[in-house]
């Protein structure tokens, strides 16, 4: 009997330990490092990858320097594979350092970037001299070190941001963004060499709807293309289409909007399993008191007939089944 009950601690005790390293909410990176627009992509090792923006303490309105590279072949133990880009080494850009994408082609790792220059008035927007632009930088490895490739931005005008660059099945890239001046919707035709666009923007059919968005992420499952966003900059919606320029049919939610705070995402398979990767602003010891961004993630499932079901936010993340 006593030896009975010694093995049930024993399992009891395996179980309690194993539950410590599930991968629970905010993802642990191991340090305290403040992350945020995480854009997840499986490469051929079959790992997965976590491009971030990297928020500094208590930073002054977005002002943002870096991005990082995270990996982890179980979703619990994760790699930080430092600062893969910097702001210090654009030539074109001193500032505003967010929500990036990667895409791989033909033995290379393009990293897809937002930077900019300037200072947003928030007060007397006419005063502001706030720009934007997007870049592209090249590695032979998926952590980096990375190279800005083309020492400038893909285009001037319009301003933009939130940078989606998908590589469908035919090789053929496409770059989806934020667009100043309500220039959204739009998706750009990338040249062969992923380093310049292809012809005029294509403005996109969107069935009638387009709310205000930011951050889109595009994705294929099957033969049938979703495109999705934070609409409203908050909660997160989506369309889909037998094309990846549309025409776009609105389907609906993906998650509610929480602490009226804005929430950037990617969706990705791994291994056989659908996961949204998303951000919160969560309580942390910060000096200044704020809420900070830390990337968090869920499971996502699928009807079949291909529309997505409501996500809802979890302490347990991926630790539950």
């Amino acid at each position: 009997m006593m030896k009975r009950c010694a093995l049930v601690l024993a399992a009891l005790a395996v179980c309690v330990l194993s539950l410590d390293c599930l991968a629970e909410n905010p993802l642990d990176f191991g340090s305290d490092i403040l992350t945020a627009d995480p854009s997840g992509h499986v490469w051929a090792d079959g790992k997965l990858y976590l491009y971030t923006s990297h928020d500094e303490e208590c930073q002054e309105d977005f002002w943002m320097k870096d991005w990082h590279v995270f990996s982890s072949d179980d979703l619990v133990n994760w790699t930080d594979h430092g600062a893969v880009l910097s702001v210090e080494d654009l030539s074109w850009a001193d500032n505003y350092a967010w929500a990036p994408d990667c895409a791989y082609k033909d033995g290379k790792y393009y990293f897809c970037f937002p930077a900019g220059t300037g200072h947003k008035d928030r007060v007397n927007p006419e005063n502001s001299t706030k720009w934007m632009g997007i870049g592209i930088a090249v590695s032979d490895s998926p952590t980096g070190p990375f190279e800005d490739a083309i020492g400038g931005p893909l285009w001037t005008e319009p301003y933009a941001n939130d940078p989606c660059l998908f590589i469908d099945d035919d090789g053929q890239g496409y770059l989806y963004f934020h667009g100043g001046g309500g220039q959204d919707w739009l998706v750009a035709k990338m040249a062969d060499d992923l380093l310049s666009v292809e012809g005029d923007f294509i403005k996109m059919d969107m069935g009638g709807y387009e709310p205000k968005m930011e951050g889109p992420w595009v994705f294929k499952r099957g033969d049938k293309y979703y495109f999705s966003m934070p609409e409203n900059n908050r909660v997160l919606t989506y369309y889909m289409s037998d094309s990846p320029t549309g025409p776009w049919e609105y389907q609906g939610l993906i998650m509610e909007q929480e602490n009226n705070a804005n929430n950037h995402h990617s969706i990705v398979e791994f291994e056989g399993q659908w996961i949204l990767f998303y951000h919160r602003w969560l309580p942390t010891d910060s000096e200044c008191g704020d809420l900070q961004r830390r990337v968090c993630a869920e499971y996502l499932h699928f009807n079949d007939d291909g529309t997505i079901q409501k996500v809802t936010r979890t302490e347990e993340g991926l630790s539950k089944k």
